[in-house]
């Protein structure tokens, strides 16, 4: 069986490895879609720190990962023809925009397995990205206090 799900995967996290390990339990190959600075610019208002190939060459090295590809359009249906996926799993943001509902309808037509899952509550890129400005910002201030 081979299950499929996507992300930008950026600044690479436990919750992105519990979320990856947790794939590879339900089938034999894992495959694994990396959205391009772009795809993820249109829905995000800020493209990821971490350029794409860097972010492949981190999932390629996960034991649990078998295949990763990058996919350069918000489009769905394509890799799970190609991949021949049986189990898509998607995230709880999943939503109701046009390429969900398409790809959505296309694995239900196939008798394929759609599996949403909640994310990790203990981190986020956006969390680490967030940590790392604060941290910023009170250094800043600290050099600041002691120059004045």
């Amino acid at each position: 069986m081979i299950v499929y799900t996507v992300g930008t995967f950026d600044l690479l996290h436990v919750g992105h490895l519990a979320l990856l390990e947790y794939c590879k339990t339900l089938g034999d190959v894992l495959a694994v879609g990396v959205a391009s600075d772009a795809v993820v610019h249109s829905y995000k208002p800020n493209v990821p720190v971490v350029p794409l190939n860097q972010r492949e060459t981190m999932l390629k090295a996960l034991r649990c990962v078998d295949i990763v590809r990058p996919y350069h359009e918000l489009e769905y249906v394509t890799a799970c023809k190609e991949l021949n996926v049986d189990i898509f799993v998607i995230g709880e943001d999943w939503g109701d925009q046009p390429h969900n509902l398409a790809v959505e309808a296309y694995l239900k037509s196939k008798g394929k397995q759609i599996i949403q899952v909640s994310y990790n509550p203990q981190t986020s890129s956006t969390r680490i990205k967030q940590a790392v400005i604060a941290q910023k910002g009170k250094a800043k201030s600290a050099t600041l206090a002691s120059i004045g």
